[in-house]
């Protein structure tokens, strides 16, 4: 079955970085939109980044100039580039890959930003 495995969460300080990575499997990762949500305690899942099939890239506002979506198809792998890492970017981090009515979810990885 289709898989995404987000890796390289953890704790870090604020002002530092990380990053992210979600390897898919079993899809043509290539024609496959990809997403990065977030979900903090007792708030909604929001979208933090997106990458299209043809590499253009949007960014909610909180993160744009901190975080940079990238893809490598070669390794059908999507990545978080994160940088100066604020305590309010602590939250669950899940990527989506979704094509036309497709969508499927990783299980998420912690990012936990404090001192």
């Amino acid at each position: 079955q289709v898989q995404l495995v987000e890796s390289g969460g953890g704790l870090v300080q604020p002002g530092g970085s990380l990053r992210l990575s979600c390897a898919a499997s079993r899809i043509t990762f290539s024609l496959y939109a990809m997403n990065w949500y977030r979900q903090a305690p007792g708030k909604q899942r929001e979208l933090v980044a997106n990458i299209t099939s043809s590499s253009m890239s949007n960014y909610a506002d909180s993160v744009k100039g901190r975080f940079t979506i990238s893809r490598d198809n070669a390794k059908n792998t999507v990545y978080l580039q994160m940088n100066s890492l604020k305590p309010e970017d602590t939250a669950v981090y899940y990527c989506e890959a979704k094509f036309h009515s497709l969508s499927y979810w990783g299980q998420g990885t912690q990012v936990t930003v404090s001192s």
